[in-house]
């Protein structure tokens, strides 16, 4: 007669978060016969975007009056402009190691234009830009893991 194990394996989660440190990654997923277990982390990129501090209230000073007396213009959101990772894997910024890079900071850049290769599970993927602009930052290191959804590179 077998007995059914209940419960979750808590092993298995020690030894997924070990997997994450030792990776660097935010989020790992593990999945066999009817268990599934995902154990994730907040992860740095998710922190640099974090909202501003709020505008300080002076005594007898509402709330709504303090935000109306805030700066208005507030500097641009460079997430906004950024071009995501689409997958998780290895960035490169050039075909070959003595290659020289695909974009630089300062190129004007046309839609579908290759930024980068990311390499995933022994596969070179070509990203290309979605849009037409000039690269203003390059957010990533040759070599360097990335997350899905990272921002790689901004485009104005």
């Amino acid at each position: 007669m077998s007995i059914k194990k209940t419960g979750v394996d808590q092993q298995l989660i020690r030894d997924l978060a070990g997997i994450l440190n030792d990776t660097n990654l935010t989020e790992i997923e593990v999945e066999q016969g009817d268990l599934r277990v995902r154990v994730s982390r907040q992860s740095a990129a998710v922190q640099a975007f974090a909202a501003a501090p709020a505008a300080p209230v002076f005594p007898g000073q509402s709330s709504a009056a303090a935000q109306a007396a805030a700066p208005a213009a507030a500097p641009s959101d460079p997430s906004k402009n950024a071009v995501p990772s689409p997958m998780v894997g290895t960035a490169y910024a050039s075909p070959s190691p003595d290659a020289k890079p695909f974009i630089e900071v300062g190129q004007q850049v046309r839609e579908g234009q290759t930024l980068l290769i990311i390499e995933a599970m022994k596969t070179m993927n070509q990203i290309p830009s979605p849009r037409a602009g000039t690269v203003t930052a390059i957010l990533f290191e040759d070599g360097q893991p990335v997350e899905y959804g990272e921002p790689l590179v901004v485009i104005e």
